[in-house]
């Protein structure tokens, strides 16, 4: 809620970063003090909880360009800091007074009424001072619903909550087979999220009324997910399908074989090496990918053909014979000749 806090807290200091940090420098720095600060980390440690509960209301704030917009405009009109003394002579800075007379009004004890106050003639409070600021509605700052910094004064209905930013790190096969997280926000407390098969490393999924609550009867907001994916040691992906580099020898990569090829899921599958198949040869098996609604992507195996490191007396006599039959054949002539051109 936009209130006394924004006015009191600094959340550039809090969170450690620069005014004009941009939004991945908060992000880093953010999920670097909550990784120290989380209360798992520091089971028993009061003053670390406080301290992981302030720089997520720094996050929340600083990370939503509306929210910081407001946040920034606030600390502005205050000189940057929460100073609600009186005026004049040995006052420490900034008062509600300077905050009126911002906007052409005076304070407390001027000739005129005070901003947007109704009758009575008292200081607004904080909460009235912003709804008069940013167009109705202190409440729910940074909320979807109406606001902003449209028009003093004007009528806003309930706020909607705000959408909440997260990210999560999954295994390559949660990734390919979807898996269910459970995350830990100092505002949200733990939340449960499906994640669907055939998430790619990077994408965004937005789980609709897991955010921050609004104004009664109004719509929570959403929480958008960032997912990375860890790496496989050996799959890789392209796009729906697998892939995997599968080692042949010389001998069936000349002569041709059938060799097994290992899958996602523990199994394996027959695939047929031609003869004369050479190094970098892709060979697909069908359905065996990434699994995404109705459609299910391939398997490809990227041939390798191992070069062995010792021979037997028996193979270098093989291996001597062939390059013998060889003799003259030049399989770099073709390459040189095109380098010409």
């Amino acid at each position: 809620m936009a209130s006394q806090d924004w006015f009191e807290k600094d959340f550039y200091a809090i969170l450690g970063v620069a005014h004009d940090a941009d939004a991945a420098t908060i992000k880093k720095t953010y999920r670097k003090r909550a990784r120290t600060m989380h209360p798992d980390h520091n089971v028993g440690d009061a003053k670390a909880e406080e301290r992981f509960k302030e720089v997520g209301e720094a996050y929340a704030v600083l990370s939503d360009p509306e929210q910081r917009k407001e946040y920034d405009a606030i600390r502005a009109m205050s000189g940057g800091g929460a100073r609600f003394t009186a005026g004049g002579p040995g006052g420490g800075g900034a008062g509600f007074e300077d905050i009126f007379s911002a906007f052409g009004q005076s304070g407390a004890g001027g000739q005129h009424a005070p901003f947007g106050a109704g009758g009575g003639g008292g200081q607004p409070d904080i909460d009235d001072l912003l709804s008069q600021m940013f167009g109705g509605g202190a409440q729910g700052y940074g909320g979807r619903g109406g606001g902003g910094f449209g028009g003093f004064g004007s009528t806003a209905g309930p706020r909607a909550g705000a959408d909440v930013s997260a990210s999560t790190s999954i295994p390559f096969r949660d990734a390919v087979e979807g898996s269910t997280v459970t995350l830990s926000s100092p505002d949200l407390g733990r939340i449960t999220a499906r994640i669907p098969a055939g998430v790619k490393d990077g994408q965004k999924i937005r789980l609709r009324g897991k955010g921050r609550q609004g104004d009664p009867g109004s719509k929570p907001g959403d929480l958008i997910l960032t997912v990375s994916v860890d790496k496989h040691p050996v799959f890789g992906r392209d796009r729906d399908n697998l892939t995997v580099d599968l080692p042949v020898t010389f001998a069936e990569a000349a002569l041709g074989a059938t060799v097994a090829v290992p899958t996602l899921d523990g199994s394996s599958v027959k695939v047929k090496i031609a003869p004369g198949t050479p190094s970098g040869r892709v060979l697909r098996v069908k359905g065996r990918g990434v699994k995404r609604g109705e459609s299910t992507g391939d398997l490809l195996a990227r041939v390798q053909v191992v070069v062995p490191q010792r021979l037997t007396d028996e193979a270098r006599e093989a291996v001597e014979k062939m390059a013998a039959a060889e003799d003259g054949h030049d399989p770099r002539a073709d390459l040189f000749e095109r380098a010409r051109t």
